[in-house]
């Protein structure tokens, strides 16, 4: 499903690949926003910032090649997804934050409006984190980017049935590993 937007973000790419600087310069503009929030979601906000950066420089060299044969979106997407899968596959080696690690940010001082806001954030970030993540990339995909399950099955570059398959399996990993919750669906 293409939206007008995305027809324009396609065209700017398209234009950007022949070598019209202007329109790089836009179609960065036009789409930063997006890698930024999937790469958010899917590294962690510290990481989000290097990870658009790689993205962008995978563009560059990308994009006189792209065909549009996709949304640019869903093709620029494809390769920030591409970026934080290189990053995980080089830290394997280091080892997953530790539980003191989240314990030193949920210290932080809460918000007077709200002394809890913290440590929902916390276990809600705990909680993505602790999901397999071809299951949180779709989770964030389509439940919080709001990307339909064709597009998210297009920027994973897997079928339909794949995502709806992920999804699945990540609300109920969330609801089995949610604190007070007793491993049981009602």
């Amino acid at each position: 499903m293409s939206s007008p937007d995305d027809d324009y973000v396609t065209e700017l790419a398209l234009k950007a690949g022949r070598g019209d600087k202007a329109a790089l310069t836009q179609f960065i503009a036009a789409t930063q926003d997006d890698v930024w929030r999937l790469l958010a979601h899917l590294a962690g906000a510290e990481h989000a910032d290097d990870l658009t950066q790689e993205t962008y420089l995978r563009v560059l060299g990308a994009l006189p090649r792209f065909k549009a044969r996709s949304s640019a979106r869903t093709w620029l997407l494809s390769l920030a997804r591409r970026a934080w899968i290189d990053s995980v596959r080089h830290d394997m080696a280091r080892p997953r934050k530790s539980a003191a690690e989240y314990d030193d940010v949920a210290a932080q001082e809460p918000s007077p409006d709200d002394p809890n806001a913290w440590s929902d954030v916390i276990d809600a970030r705990m909680l993505l984190d602790a999901l397999r993540p071809e299951r949180r990339e779709a989770l964030v995909l389509t439940q919080v980017l709001g990307y339909t399950y064709e597009e998210a099955a297009a920027i994973a570059g897997v079928r339909v049935g794949t995502i709806r398959s992920r999804v699945a399996r990540a609300r109920r990993d969330l609801i089995h590993a949610s604190p007070g919750s007793d491993g049981q669906s009602h």
